[in-house]
């Protein structure tokens, strides 16, 4: 289901197969849609033109609107949104903690306040479990706990116990689900995550422990959440070497094209981020130069397209001083075609990472973008 093609240095160039769509190409950066669909206006045909390879829905959202019993209904998440190739589903477990008010934690899961209407929901790593079988994604998140940075390490400690002791549970779960002779997609696989905040000792254990579970694919999650970069990568470069070399390693809610790039470096082969679409919504475009902000006045008159390097269906057809003027005369276009081309450069940065491993070019494609594709333009 997963196999290393080659190595240059960590980063690793490999291949996946899943229930739905063809052969997935890694590194891999998985386009967002948290409630079955991409904000800004793409639909899952959309998707397809822009050179997505895995669609990422979310548990906790689906679940609350429009029920998971009601996805189930309608044949899954693939036949709702009309999407056929993979999709990954998030546990709910960071939403659980990030958005839910008051919340309870328990051995056997989270009672929690919906962010919609306030009524309480109990959710656990059984209850996940089941949500993301009626859903019928290619990929489910084992449930666990994304503890705040900083953390007290005797808090991140018990945490990260707690979480083994469920992710154990997700697995029985699981594979009950997968038996059944009515469950939506029986090829469902299961990644287990790592936690541990940013404690190296912890990070590592923790690893240890779930790497003995015979998961389809392992994460790491709780980064990215206001700690600094660099503590970032550390505990990328401490936990790397105990994950399983022959499954998939996701970096969970990761993010800048240079932490992607970084990420590959340290042998990491999945990512998603909201960034690229969230960003896009405010004129924030990433270009093979770095950023710009299209709401800037020197872009009124400008008839060139957002970056002459890029061959996106935006690029091609509209000028910076078109979209500007859309954004400015708050026209619902303007997010479509911001959010389009954002995702298309997000996905054609994992097409040239894959080129440069390919090419045995990764070292010098790091050395030229890696800070670049920060800069402001």
């Amino acid at each position: 289901m997963f196999k290393v093609i080659k190595y240059e240095g960590r980063a690793r160039r490999g291949k996946f197969q899943c229930a739905h769509g063809g052969e997935v190409q890694t590194p891999v950066f998985m386009n967002v849609g948290t409630q079955a669909a991409i904000k800004g206006g793409l639909s899952a045909f959309d998707l397809k033109e822009i050179g997505c390879q895995i669609e990422l829905s979310n548990t906790y959202h689906l679940h609350l609107r429009p029920g998971d019993d009601v996805v189930r209904a309608m044949g899954g998440l693939h036949q709702f949104m009309r999407w056929d190739g993979p999709i990954l589903t998030d546990s709910g477990g960071f939403q659980v903690f990030s958005l839910a008010g008051l919340r309870k934690i328990k051995e056997e899961g989270v009672t929690f306040a919906s962010h919609l209407d306030g009524h309480r929901i109990f959710m656990g790593p059984e209850e996940s479990m089941r949500i993301q079988s009626n859903l019928g994604s290619d990929i489910a998140m084992a449930f666990d706990e994304c503890v705040e940075n900083p953390a007290k390490y005797d808090y991140a400690k018990a945490s990260c116990e707690r979480t083994l002791r469920w992710l154990t549970r997700c697995k029985a779960e699981h594979d009950r689900l997968n038996a059944l002779a009515d469950t939506v997609n029986p090829g469902q696989m299961l990644f287990g995550i790592n936690q541990g905040a940013t404690y190296p000792d912890l990070r590592i254990w923790h690893m240890q422990q779930i790497a003995k579970i015979d998961c389809d694919g392992y994460a790491i999650g709780g980064l990215a959440v206001g700690e600094p970069t660099q503590v970032m990568y550390d505990i990328i470069d401490a936990v790397e070497p105990y994950m399983p070399k022959d499954k998939p390693r996701y970096l969970m809610g990761v993010g800048t094209p240079s932490n992607i790039i970084e990420g590959v470096a340290r042998g990491v082969d999945f990512f998603d981020c909201v960034m690229p679409a969230r960003n896009a919504r405010h004129g924030k475009l990433f270009t093979w130069s770095g950023t710009l902000n299209l709401k800037n006045e020197k872009y009124k008159l400008d008839e060139k397209p957002i970056d002459e390097q890029c061959d996106c269906p935006v690029c091609r057809n509209f000028s910076r001083a078109y979209l500007r003027h859309l954004f400015k005369a708050d026209e619902i276009l303007a997010l479509r075609l911001a959010v389009m081309h954002n995702l298309y450069f997000y996905n054609t940065l994992a097409r040239r990472i894959r080129d440069a491993l390919d090419a045995e070019e990764f070292s010098d494609f790091r050395a030229e973008y890696s800070e670049k594709l920060g800069e402001r333009v």
